[in-house]
This record gives structure tokens, C-alpha cells and sequence, in this order.
């Protein structure tokens, strides 16, 4: 059985003026510890995708299946990471990682030490204090990536969590996430823009066209890039072929449109 079974999902917006198709009979199938990313123009369907499976919005047509499970209603298991932090400004970065855990009545002390422990493993030890504002972008997304992971989702929606920082802290924060999913054997799917990120965090990259958003081509990486962090990766020969490869059918496709 499948880890993550998107089955046949079309999604149309409706107004009094007209309706949208955003996606068109999307399928595939995600084993669990997998990470892969879908990649397309803008208007692909990408991020509505995400929301369907974090079941914020319901598809028009066809079925999300976690570990055999039809997802229609907000579920703990999945966790959502966003382009912004959203940290609450008024509260401690100690009591937004709690958030979670409160929400879902799970805020035992020892579900807080996990995420104490976390917070320090990522390197954000002797922030517990702080507030939002006293830390930067990408401590603040660190913050966010443990708050997400503190409720123990099986599985992770990232749309475009590192797009808002400055190159040098969007490589580091790619290494972070890219080492803590691999350590916590999570499943992970994110959402991008950048072909190079897709590459290295990825086994396996959907490629949207857009208007309606559909699956038009699937990457799969190759093993000696997977095996390397993503910092290795961006420097492994085979990268710039498969950037190159998928660079051409991204512009093939935005001039179709």
C-alpha cells in the first residue's frame, strides 16, 4: 500500500463570473520517507494541491489517501510550512512551538521536551525567551519547521518555505530541513519555483503544466545525487545536466501558454 494516494483530483474555482480549472485529473503515489517536489509555471495548480491535501480546501473531483485513510477534514498527520513563518509576534518563540501541541491536546511536558530538544538540535538553543522579532528570517523559519514537526506529522507540505530569504541563509536552511527529514524518516512534498532546490531536496520532481495544472513529466533523481546533501549536490556534474534538462521543458512550457 502506498504511503500518499492522490487519485484523479481536478479542482475548479467557482465566482458569480466564471469558473477556473486549477487542476485536471492529477495522479500519483508517495512512499513514506520520500521527499519529492512539484515544479510549473505560476497558476500550475501547485500550491492548491497542497491545500487539498491539508484538506484546507475540498476537490472538486477525486480522492486524497494517507496510509489507506481518505483525508477530508484537518489532520494532525499532515503538517503545513509556509513562504512566511506566521509566528504569533505576542508570544515567545517557546510558546509558538507549543501552539500545536496545545491545539491538539497533546502538551505533555515530556511532548514539550521533544520540542525543546528539537529547537536545540536545529540551533536555535537559548531562544526559548525570545520573541519573533528578535530573531532573523531564517531563525524564524527554523522556529516555524519545529512548531510544524513538534505534533509529529507523518507527513510534511512545504510551499516555498525558503523563497522570502537571502540566498546564503536559503542554502543553509535547505541543508537544515533536508538533514532533520532525513533523521526523522519524515515524508515531505514541496512546493517551488527554483529548479535548483527541487533538484537537490528531492527523489522524485512532478513537473506542472499549467491552466489547467496537470502532470506533464516526472524527474526522477538520480542515486548519486540523492545519496548527497544538498550543498554536495548543487556541486555533483550531474546536476547542471538535470537543471539544464529540466530548465528546457519549463521554457517549453511557458512558451506553449
Amino acid at each position: 500500500m502506498k504511503f500518499l494516494v492522490i487519485d484523479h483530483v481536478s479542482h475548479t474555482y467557482f465566482t458569480r463570473q466564471s469558473a477556473v480549472t486549477a487542476l485536471e485529473d492529477v495522479s500519483l503515489a508517495i512512499e513514506e520517507g520520500e521527499f519529492v517536489s512539484f515544479l510549473g509555471p505560476s497558476g500550475c495548480g501547485k500550491t492548491t494541491l497542497l491545500s487539498i491535501i491539508a484538506a484546507l480546501i475540498k476537490p472538486t473531483e477525486g480522492t486524497i489517501l494517507l496510509e489507506g485513510n481518505k483525508i477530508d477534514s484537518m489532520n494532525p498527520s499532515v503538517g503545513y510550512m509556509l513562504q512566511q513563518d506566521y509566528l504569533f509576534p505576542w508570544k515567545t518563540i517557546e510558546e509558538n512551538i507549543f501552539l500545536g501541541l496545545k491545539i491538539i491536546g497533546i502538551d505533555t511536558n515530556e511532548a514539550k521536551q521533544k520540542a525543546l530538544n528539537l529547537l536545540s538540535e536545529i540551533g536555535l538553543k537559548g531562544v526559548e525567551k525570545h520573541y519573533p522579532h528578535q530573531l532573523s528570517g531564517g531563525m524564524r523559519q527554523r522556529a516555524a519547521l519545529v512548531r510544524t514537526l513538534a505534533v509529529n506529522p507523518k507527513i510534511l507540505l512545504l510551499d516555498e518555505p525558503f523563497s522570502a530569504l537571502d540566498y546564503q541563509t536559503k542554502l543553509k536552511l535547505e541543508e537544515l530541513v533536508w538533514k532533520t527529514l532525513k533523521d526523522y524518516n519524515k515524508t515531505a512534498l514541496l512546493v517551488t519555483h527554483d529548479i535548483g532546490e527541487a533538484i537537490v531536496m528531492s527523489d522524485r520532481i512532478f513537473l506542472f503544466d499549467a491552466r489547467p495544472g496537470r502532470i506533464v513529466h516526472t524527474f526522477i533523481i538520480p542515486e548519486e545525487l540523492r545519496s548527497l546533501s544538498p550543498f554536495a549536490a548543487r556541486q555533483h556534474p550531474r546536476f547542471s545536466e538535470l537543471f539544464q534538462s529540466i530548465w528546457k521543458e519549463l521554457d517549453q512550457l511557458e512558451k506553449n501558454r
